[in-house]
């Protein structure tokens, strides 16, 4: 009884160690990109999240931070998401999203939509939308992000850029 016990817990410590070997591969080989095209790394992933940097614009005094992201949601479609966040509640704050694919042909990305929540007197916004797109392509997200006071001269803005993930 104790050797089928000892046996069936090897098999299964081999079985565990065998997909945590697979998954850490797949990670490397996901990440282990060398083509970037406009600041999106072409890559075979499920999902791509973006965030705002406090490299490009330090967090403001109303702009906290923004995001973005792409999903596959099955054959030719994707899911697209983005959101802003500020501080504290502000007159004025919005996202706007822009889908785009990239053209192999040219090197660069063409946009493919693009849309805008905004609203007011509040602290955050967000919206999400399902596409249908052309398989065969990558596809990225990015957002430019705006949080403000009437009573200053100029609103905070910052972006969020995703990489391009592969749709067949």
């Amino acid at each position: 009884m104790i050797k089928k016990i000892l046996s069936v817990l090897c098999v299964m410590a081999i079985v565990c160690n065998l997909f945590i070997v697979s998954s850490i591969d797949a990670k490397a080989e996901e990440s282990n990109n060398d083509v970037k095209i406009d600041g999106s790394y072409l890559i075979n992933a499920e999902t791509s999240t973006g965030y705002t940097s406090d490299k490009v614009l330090p967090r403001g005094e109303h702009l906290m931070d923004g995001e973005c992201s792409i999903t596959k949601a099955g054959r030719g479609k994707i899911y697209v998401y983005a959101s802003t966040t500020a501080d504290h509640d502000v007159d004025y704050i919005s996202t706007v999203i822009y889908v785009d694919r990239y053209n192999k042909e040219t090197g660069k990305w063409g946009q493919i939509d693009f849309w805008q929540a905004e609203d007011t007197n509040t602290y955050y916004v967000a919206t999400s939308k399902m596409l249908s797109v052309d398989r065969g392509y990558f596809y990225r997200v990015h957002a430019d992000h705006v949080a403000g006071m009437k009573s200053d001269p100029a609103y905070e803005e910052a972006t969020s850029a995703t990489d391009g993930i592969w749709i067949d």
